[in-house]
């Protein structure tokens, strides 16, 4: 595939970069709906996505950075050149999400709504934003044959897009970007549930993505390494592991207190 969307000599547009951004898009425009529910300040929300955007990016650029050194030590500009590539998700949600909790409870908004709230926009941004490395032609698998990929129901564009240097690779990407979907559905979903607490959203979203990326990375070849071992599956596992806990550490109490619903409350 042709990473390049438009190229006005000067200027070279990315479809990486393209994809990122209507990703980004698309996670604010809902997190801007949901947030109507609970009366949340405009410029509040408008600002706290905004950094959210920023340190989210550069905490994915820095985190893959960090486990590429010894080519950026060497190559420091390249650091710059996000357009080609090179964002580490899980660096990204850490900086986000750990600066949403910061950044409501500065301005009194229940951190753990804040982040219901966030997450739900962010596994949707994630699921857009993984086509740009189908146009990149990273974040894949192994080797495979053209007749597996269509037994795995993979649609024949991507098959086609598939075919590097004369061999057909499996589209991770594609797998992840499906699962991303379908939790964003569930989540959509469940926060409608009567009873739901406050904090339980964002715990979904920590166990839904963290399982299928663990499965994902397992067949990734470009995955970021730590000796061994591929440090998105021992990040993902962190993720599991606090989503369980968090889940049901919240639901402690009354049925009828902290609700994200808040008409059910009473």
């Amino acid at each position: 595939m042709n990473p390049i969307l438009l190229d006005l000599g000067v200027i070279k547009i990315y479809w990486y970069s393209v994809l990122i951004i209507i990703g980004m898009i698309a996670a604010g425009r809902y997190v801007s709906i949901e947030s109507k529910k609970y009366n949340l300040d405009k410029e509040f929300i408008e600002n706290l996505y905004f950094w959210v955007i920023v340190l989210g990016v550069i905490g994915a650029r820095l985190y893959y950075v960090a486990f590429n050194f010894d080519f950026y030590k060497n190559n420091p500009i390249e650091i710059l050149k996000i357009w080609e590539g090179g964002l580490a998700i899980h660096g990204g949600i850490i900086a986000g999400l750990v600066f949403t909790l910061i950044y409501a409870k500065k301005y009194k908004v229940k951190p753990l709504l804040m982040l219901d709230i966030i997450v739900v926009g962010v596994i949707l941004g994630q699921a857009i934003g993984r086509w740009g490395n189908f146009f990149n032609g990273e974040a894949h698998g192994p080797v495979i044959s053209v007749l597996t990929l269509k037994k795995l129901l993979v649609p024949g564009f991507v098959i086609n897009g598939m075919k590097i240097g004369g061999n057909y690779y499996l589209p991770t990407f594609y797998f992840e970007s499906i699962w991303c979907l379908l939790g964003f559905i569930t989540l959509l979903l469940v926060r409608h549930r009567k009873y739901l607490k406050i904090g339980q959203l964002s715990a979904i979203y920590f166990i839904w993505y963290g399982l299928g990326r663990i499965f994902v990375e397992y067949y990734r070849t470009d995955s970021l390494m730590l000796g061994n071992i591929k440090v998105a599956q021992i990040i993902s596992g962190i993720m599991i592991l606090i989503g369980v806990i968090m889940f049901f550490a919240v639901k402690r109490g009354s049925r009828f207190d902290n609700l994200y619903n808040p008409e059910e409350e009473e």
